[in-house]
């Protein structure tokens, strides 16, 4: 499956008081890696691929991570990003961040892809993933 990697300078505004990456700035990270892995995926920016595909995103229904090592201010670290498994409507996604080739953070995202509901447009409604989509993933 593709897998996209991209490198992070960890700048002041990321850390929190004792100079290390405040926690949820990861999460903030990985919402960024699953863009730029649809983008490298589908050659379309999200943007592109909201008008293209006529939905409304694919939002995260369960995230958690497990922090091994620090970074701080200054820092290059490296992200891959993945998406583990595809299903009729949601996909598992898989975050590694490294820093000095140590794996400091892996993160774990299940999210949906998701339409505007035909009956009341302020909620979502999950809709099947197109299967070109899942074919860029796994023929790359």
């Amino acid at each position: 499956m593709l897998t996209n990697r991209r490198t992070i300078r960890i700048e002041w505004g990321d850390c929190d008081p004792a100079g290390i990456v405040f926690y949820p700035r990861y999460f903030e990270m990985f919402e960024t890696c699953i863009a730029t892995l649809f983008e490298r995926a589908t050659g379309m920016t999200k943007y592109e691929m909201l008008r293209a595909y006529q939905f409304a995103g694919y939002p995260v229904v369960e995230a958690r991570a497990q922090f091994s090592a620090p970074a701080k201010f200054g820092d290059d670290v490296v992200a891959e990003t993945m998406v583990k498994e595809f299903r009729r409507s949601s996909f598992d996604v898989h975050h590694r961040v490294f820093n000095a080739e140590k794996l400091a953070v892996e993160g774990f995202e299940t999210r949906v892809w998701v339409v505007r509901h035909p009956d009341d447009p302020a909620r979502l409604k999950a809709q099947a993933i197109p299967e070109e989509i899942i074919a860029k993933f796994t023929q790359a």
